[in-house]
């Protein structure tokens, strides 16, 4: 451990001395920003059930950006949606920036996690090609969006190639252990709560593009805790750690007449085994699993950028494979595979109304034991500001 600080002190102290000519505290000239992005649009779903359709209740997340400085800077995201007949509020992030020098940027607060890329860099709706996330994402997903802690991150000139980094500590995630919801007992929480034991979650991500016009990025994330549990629980000492690997290629190809845009992400997930409970027929059994996960998206886009109709120049063709699969023994055990096809119009840069196929077939989950397939047609609008 003190080898540990002492490390910590030196690269921080050494990154000052190294950025002391880079810039300086003393404020500049002030900046405030309103950034930020909306969505609104249709969904039409069929399971083999009663078909739904819905509009959609407009989403709108403002994103406050402030420099204080050339080195001091405040960034943080709203978000308000409406779900159900609620209007639902929360904050996606919110920390603070010091520019230690040219390679090193400190940041604390919450803040998205690079694990991977596609929650940090590519989920607001007007970036992501497709209406929904990609299996394995959000509420019962396994990678993990965002933390609150500290992190260091940055990237060298490698005199052609560059490399990118990050390392972070936050407060890391919860064990589910059954007693408020037992059909979840095992899954980690990443809802950014107050720590509920010492322990803390580490992290980073190490980017490489090869080329030097960045067109390739190849990206390597882990994410790993001793105890996931409350302190002095029988669950305290069930350690995690997941992993990612992320790609990505983006370039304007002469011979196919536009731009070819391809990214990918691999997640696994590897909790301790641990011994849980259930009623059956009034009587508690105890039961434990393999509690290991993983989920993989592979998506591709083609935008015709060397048309010469203007109209035909603003269309995206989009095609995406998803699939998760969650423990075998799990009471939220489910393998579920996903395809997903787009036709995207971009009335500007930062603008495009979406229209999507996707057809999901899941085996166990939330829902039920046995195989379900799930047709969707989608209709969104996504604006950025």
């Amino acid at each position: 451990m003190k080898k540990l600080i002492v490390l910590l002190v030196a690269v921080v102290f050494g990154g000052q001395m190294y950025g002391q000519t880079y810039n300086t505290f003393e404020p500049s000239k002030t900046q405030f920003m309103l950034r930020g992005y909306g969505h609104t649009g249709f969904e039409y779903m069929d399971s083999g059930d009663e078909p739904e359709s819905t509009f959609l209740g407009a989403a709108f997340a403002p994103i406050f950006l402030y420099k204080h400085s050339d080195r001091l800077m405040f960034e943080a995201e709203l978000e308000f949606k409406l779900e159900g007949n609620e209007l639902e509020t929360g904050l996606e992030y919110a920390d603070v920036m010091y520019v230690l020098n040219k390679n090193m940027i400190a940041r604390a607060g919450k803040f998205l996690l690079p694990f991977g890329t596609f929650m940090e860099r590519l989920h607001p709706a007007w970036i992501n090609r497709l209406p929904n996330a990609p299996l394995g994402y959000g509420h019962d997903g396994i990678a993990p969006a965002s933390g609150i802690g500290v992190e260091l991150r940055g990237a060298f000139d490698l005199g052609g190639p560059t490399l990118n980094y990050s390392v972070y500590a936050t407060n890391g995630p919860r064990l589910k252990d059954g007693n408020d919801e037992p059909e979840e007992a095992g899954m980690l929480m990443f809802e950014n709560y107050e720590d509920t034991n010492l322990a803390k979650a580490y992290g980073g991500r190490l980017g490489l593009l090869p080329f030097s016009d960045s067109s390739t990025e190849i990206g390597f994330s882990a994410y790993s805790t001793s105890d996931t549990g409350e302190q002095d629980s029988e669950y305290e000492d069930v350690g995690a750690f997941l992993f990612a690997l992320d790609f990505s290629f983006v370039k304007q190809i002469s011979g196919l007449g536009g731009v070819i845009d391809v990214k990918a992400q691999y997640n696994n997930s590897n909790v301790d085994t641990a011994t849980y409970f259930e009623l059956e027929d009034g009587v508690e059994e105890e039961y434990s699993f393999d509690n290991q996960s993983n989920s993989f998206y592979g998506q591709l886009s083609y935008r015709p950028t060397m048309a010469s109709s203007d109209f035909v120049k603003k269309l995206e063709f989009v095609g995406r494979y998803s699939d998760f699969n969650a423990p075998e023994g799990a009471e939220w055990e489910e393998k579920s595979v996903q395809y997903a096809f787009g036709l995207n119009y971009w009335l500007s840069w930062r603008s495009v109304v979406k229209l999507s196929y996707q057809a999901t077939e899941t085996e166990g989950g939330h829902d039920g034991d046995g195989l379900t397939n799930t047709d969707g047609l989608f209709l969104h609008w996504a604006i950025g500001f």
